[in-house]
Parts: C-alpha cells; structure tokens; sequence
C-alpha cells in the first residue's frame, strides 16, 4: 500500500507539471510544413521581406534555418515573423538544433536560438537592428557533460519580473535539462498578455514570469522614440508578433502551432 500511495502521489505531482488539456481545443497549425506562407523573414542590414541567402527553408514539413550558402557569418541574425499579432495565446512546437555552427558566429550563439513573443510590429524593425524588441524564449542544446538548459527567458528591450522582483539580467536560466544537438525537443509557452508567461519543455513546466514592460533603451534606434515600438519605457507590453530566430546555428523547427484563449 505504502508502494501505492507513493506512485499515486508522484503520478499527480507529474500530471500538475504537464500543459493543462481542455476538452475541445482547436489548436491551429501556423506553419504549413509546405513554404513560408505567412510568415516574413527579417535578417540584420536586409530590408524586410527578404530571404536573403536562403537562411529560411521549408523542406518536408520541417522549416529549417540553414547558412549552406553563406561564406561566413558576419551579423545575420535572422527571425521569421508570424503575420498575425497575437495577446492571449498558447504557442507549441518542437525544435532541434542541427550542426556545425558557422564560422564568424559569436561564441554565445553555438546552439543557440528561440522563438520571440510579444515582438515589435515588422515595420517598425530597423535596418540594421539585430534583434526584435522582444520577450525571447531561450533555446539552447549542450556538448556532452555541458550544463545547458533550454526554454530560458532572455529580455530584449523588454523588462520581466519572476516571483515578484524585476529581473536584473538579461538572460535567466530555467529549470529544464540540457538537451543535445540533433534531439527533437517540445516547447510550449502560455502567454496571457502582459500578465503572465509560462514555459514547458517536454511537458514539464521550467519557467514563469510576469509584468512584462517595454525598455528600449538598450536599442540606440528607439532610445530618444520609444513610441516607434509601442510606447512610453515602462508601458505594459500587452501583445505582439511570435518569430522564430536563426542566430549563427542551423536549427529546424516542426509542428508550430497556436490555441487562441480569451
């Protein structure tokens, strides 16, 4: 019985990690597995809209962040912008990171990508900008032996706040595993406006913070106009557009979609 009460109770403390299922979820599917439609790729010093060297591909139902006809790496940081903006969402999809990593890429970008929620309107993204105003989801893989968690919350002209304290760094860890190079790895994030926002890895729930606020200063185009990306600094950031990002790495990414909630 002792052996029993044990299983039942470690099988309900797992069940309370798992993403909540709501019967009659109609979950929508963002990514075709076909080609980009609706989705508009923004690299570093490339004007909207173009694919510059390919970097973005749909290949058998995967799409793909590839750099095969890239030389070098010299500041292409990528994303790939959803069309629709979104507020009170939950966004699932698997992603795996694939190798080598490219020449010229920065050290901290080896494995390393994610999804970006609650971004800057398109049009406001400057030529040369290297990333979205932004909240990022963290994805990385690790070598062997390597300490490395993924899901991680990162704060790109944006400021967050866990258990009730602003978040001081730019980058904070979760509490996930590290997952290697060329492993499929399921996310999903819950997003609720300003509010809230939630990370799972692999069904387990790995970070939550909230009162996400607008800090652009940290960008030089939007330091002296912070209206051009949504408002005044410290204006809640109530909604936005997801990305997928390419940052000097090949990742693929699957099964991208989205559960509009009220």
């Amino acid at each position: 019985m002792g052996h029993l009460k044990h299983a039942l109770s470690l099988a309900v403390g797992l069940a309370a990690l798992a993403v909540p299922a709501a019967a009659g979820e109609v979950w929508k599917p963002i990514f075709n597995g076909r080609d980009l439609t609706g989705w508009t790729p923004k690299i570093t010093h490339r004007p909207l809209g173009e694919n510059w060297r390919n970097t973005f591909r749909a290949e058998d139902g995967v799409l793909r962040v590839v750099y095969d006809q890239y030389d070098t790496f010299k500041d292409e940081f990528a994303i790939l912008i959803y069309r629709q903006p979104l507020a009170n969402y939950r966004l699932r999809l698997e992603y795996r990171m694939m190798g080598p990593g490219m020449p010229g890429a920065p050290v901290w970008a080896v494995r390393n990508s994610g999804v970006m929620l609650h971004g800057q309107a398109p049009e406001t993204i400057a030529l040369h900008q290297r990333f979205p105003v932004a909240v990022e989801a963290q994805f990385l893989a690790g070598a062997p032996g390597e300490n490395r968690p993924t899901g991680n919350v990162c704060t790109p002209g944006v400021t967050v706040s866990i258990g009730g304290t602003p978040m001081a760094e730019h980058c904070r860890n979760s509490s996930s595993r590290t997952f290697p190079e060329g492993e499929w790895v399921r996310f999903e994030a819950e997003v609720r406006g300003s509010r809230v926002m939630r990370h799972w890895v692999n069904g387990e729930l790995v970070m939550e913070y909230a009162d996400i606020r607008l800090a652009p200063a940290e960008f030089p185009e939007f330091a002296a106009d912070p209206a051009a990306v949504g408002g005044q600094a410290g204006a809640p950031v109530e909604s936005g557009y997801i990305s997928l990002q390419g940052e000097g790495h090949p990742v693929e990414f699957r099964r991208v979609e989205v559960l509009e909630l009220r």
